[in-house]
């Protein structure tokens, strides 16, 4: 290989060069097609069904068909617009010890001005977020112009964003509440964390992890709408600590209030970070206060280089967002099934019994008619035709006034004990039903049970196929990928490639 200029800036010529070009190329051109494979499955599988059942309120596919994102929360004072600042190599959030910025702000690449120095070229309010279908933020429209009043997108043309976006959140706090703010603050982060391939939870020494909407994202928000594996915590600031001890006890600390947030025995791994830059800045602090910084390491490119590899598992996150959807809603149509079939039964044998006891009560008024013909003078045939008549009458009583009666009594019923419409023999069936059977509940509840069963069926069979066959295809795609060889690390290729394929 010849090369001219510095290996960062490296420019290749020759045949080994177009070799790399070509390796590189056809690697980002088989990435984009399993990931339109991806959107177009779950388009034309998944959504309908989801839509119809009222497991989304959106179409599915709005979730993956945007690009990798990194999601960042934390109390207003830990930190994360220095820390998205020093991503960026630029100040482009503001900072400060108060709350700065109360908006959920998007970050992405603007690849129109790239000759000039790092700054926002563009900046674009809620509304227009909201309902331009190129971004995947369909679903916050339902938390109200409060919310879209402080959510913003600003586009950089910073290099750290050309494959993937970052988003900033308003500082977590204690004393405010969801109604204060206007909207429902932890809906809006599980919402934005069901779409992000990487959360990063930030706490600073002050506050380490003691803040109410902090302990609640932790408890209940993130566990339910995220995967372990995709958080990432970060202790920030540690430059502010007086001193190794004081350091000490703050990790402790931390350690303490998350194994008791999350529940877990194993304390999860803890980024050490703090700003070089900001730490320089602290002049009324001496060598003797913070002397004890070079004993550590500073683990902030550590962390900048895991928000750097979320592209590189993103595919990955969009194989497990098909798997897990297409299971949870082919756990619900299999309820749905389940319930159709036991209504169908029900009306068999409730039918069956209406025909008996009206056959019984016939033949009864027949028999008491037939003791009181001598008295009456009725002919044979009047009895008959008064036994089909109560007979008759029972019947149509019994498929119209109590069948409705009974029917409601059945559905009360199986509502009462939706765990029994499916199996639960593991714990995985166990964790999907947790997360459909509301949405099971509401539309029997919305319906009344009234459906289609052979639909249900057609609809079930297919979303079947798509958890079973689809994912594998999708995995054995992913597989041959990993084989295709790589030699450049993506941000180490030739600009000119890099530009025209982000």
């Amino acid at each position: 290989m010849v090369s001219n200029g510095s290996e960062e800036g490296v420019s290749y010529v020759g045949t080994d060069a177009i070799t790399k070009r070509e390796n590189y190329m056809y690697r980002e051109n088989y990435i984009n097609s399993l990931r339109a494979e991806l959107v177009a499955m779950v388009a034309d599988h998944l959504t309908p069904v989801a839509m119809k059942y009222g497991y989304s309120d959106v179409p599915l596919e709005s979730n993956i068909k945007w690009r990798p994102q990194v999601l960042l929360i934390g109390n207003y004072s830990s930190g994360k617009s220095q820390l998205i600042n020093d991503f960026l190599e630029a100040n482009i959030q503001a900072t400060g010890q108060a709350p700065t910025d109360d908006s959920f702000t998007i970050l992405t690449y603007d690849d129109s001005i790239t000759d000039e120095p790092v700054r926002v070229t563009e900046e674009r309010d809620g509304k227009f977020l909201l309902y331009d279908p190129e971004y995947p933020f369909e679903r916050l429209r339902k938390h109200g112009q409060r919310f879209a009043s402080h959510f913003k997108l600003k586009k950089v043309n910073a290099p750290f964003l050309k494959n993937l976006a970052i988003i900033d959140t308003p500082g977590m706090l204690d004393s405010i509440t969801e109604r204060d703010r206007g909207y429902d603050y932890q809906e809006v982060v599980g919402d934005l964390a069901q779409i992000v391939d990487l959360v990063l939870v930030l706490f600073d020494p002050h506050k380490a992890g003691t803040v109410r909407e902090a302990h609640k994202s932790l408890r209940e928000t993130l566990p339910s709408k995220t995967f372990e594996d995709r958080i990432l915590f970060v202790l920030n600031r540690i430059d502010e600590c007086s001193s190794l001890n004081d350091l000490l006890r703050v990790y402790g600390t931390l350690c303490w209030n998350l194994s008791q947030i999350t529940g877990r025995k194993d304390i999860p791994m803890i980024h050490l970070t703090y700003s070089p830059q900001a730490a320089s800045e602290k002049s009324h602090k001496s060598d003797a206060e913070t002397g004890f910084l070079k004993f550590l390491e500073n683990q902030r490119d550590l962390l900048k280089k895991a928000v750097m590899e979320t592209p590189k598992r993103h595919l990955d996150h969009l194989a497990t967002f098909v798997e897990t959807h297409s299971d949870r809603l082919s756990h619900l149509l299999e309820a749905l099934v389940s319930y159709g079939k036991q209504l169908r039964m029900f009306y068999v044998k409730y039918t069956f019994v209406g025909i008996l006891a009206s056959l019984f009560l016939g033949t009864s008024a027949a028999f008491a008619m037939m003791n009181i013909q001598a008295f009456s003078g009725f002919g044979s045939k009047t009895l008959i035709g008064a036994g089909i008549t109560v007979a008759a009458g029972s019947l149509a009583l019994w498929m119209t006034v109590l069948r409705k009666y009974f029917r409601r009594t059945f559905h009360l019923k199986v509502l009462n004990d939706a765990d029994n419409l499916t199996p639960l023999e593991t714990q995985t069936r166990r964790d999907n039903w947790e997360a459909v059977k509301d949405y099971v509940l509401n539309f029997l509840k919305k319906s009344e049970g009234r459906f289609s069963l052979i639909t249900a069926k057609r609809e079930y069979m297919d979303v079947q196929y798509i958890s079973k066959e689809g994912s594998r295809e999708i995995r054995e795609g992913m597989s041959e990928l990993s084989t295709i060889r790589h030699d450049r690390q993506d941000n180490t290729m030739p600009a000119s490639t890099v530009q025209a394929n982000s």
